[in-house]
């Protein structure tokens, strides 16, 4: 790689972040350039990935199988695999969804559609027990402590049935800390009463907690979020300004 291509990548990149940027400025057409630019090579990408990690393992060679030769059948694992030539139909069906862009047989495209959401939807039980599962297991800590230990031992190079009851226990800083969990879950849950009028004073003074707990939550995320576009944003300053300088300089004839 010589040092002029070098020159050139760094400045393609400084100038497509300058241009990018300029949208803090105000709408341009540098910006717009850059943003179809990146938007058509991401749908290239895309159709790219498409291919190499979903359509070509999991639908093509299944579908064409696989013919052991005799080197490999002496081995395990590399026995020939029928081909499900039967899924050669999902190719027309998938190509239906392209008639979207037909007036006169754009219905046509609603019979992909409509067998991928019910697919989706029907996963969709599953995916939520599997996310939201755990959490709500995870959600029922107990309160009461197992012993009057302040805090757990440290279990490290103990045998593993010893670790293991140490582990079994509940110390009370722990369970000080389950108790505040547990508050604040209530607390948040109190929040989302809508049906009804809410009277009772305890059930007003959680709910105001749980709202004050909802706002410093999302606080938190938000904060998190800006950090987030600072740090990409001191990242693009720095290639910007000092690595793309100290390029420049340390790569000048003479």
């Amino acid at each position: 790689m010589t040092a002029d291509y070098t020159t050139l990548k760094a400045g393609a990149g400084v100038l497509v972040t300058v241009g990018l940027y300029s949208v803090l400025y105000r709408e341009n057409r540098m910006f717009r350039f850059f943003e179809h630019a990146f938007l058509g090579l991401a749908v290239g990408y895309t159709l790219f990935a498409t291919w190499t990690t979903a359509l070509h393992d999991t639908w093509w060679l299944k579908m064409l199988g696989t013919i052991a030769t005799p080197a490999q059948g002496t081995q395990p694992g590399h026995a020939g695999q029928p081909g499900f030539w039967a899924w050669a139909a999902l190719l027309p069906v998938g190509a239906l969804g392209y008639l979207v862009f037909s007036k006169k047989y754009n219905w046509m495209s609603r019979i992909p559609i409509g067998i991928i959401i019910g697919l989706w939807a029907g996963q969709q039980v599953q995916v939520w027990f599997t996310q939201y599962g755990p959490q709500i297991r995870d959600s029922m800590k107990p309160i009461l402590p197992t012993t009057m230990e302040m805090f757990r031992p440290d279990s490290a190079g103990l045998p593993a049935a010893q670790a293991a009851e140490i582990s079994s226990r509940v110390y009370i800083s722990q369970a000080i800390n389950n108790l505040i969990f547990v508050i604040t879950l209530l607390s948040v849950l109190s929040y989302f009463f809508y049906s009804f009028d809410v009277k009772n004073k305890l059930l007003k003074t959680s709910s105001t907690a749980g709202r004050w707990a909802l706002m410093i939550g999302f606080g938190a995320i938000f904060g998190s979020t800006v950090m987030m576009r600072f740090a990409l944003l001191i990242d693009r300053m720095h290639f910007v300004w000092i690595d793309f300088v100290k390029h420049l300089v340390l790569n000048k004839p003479g």
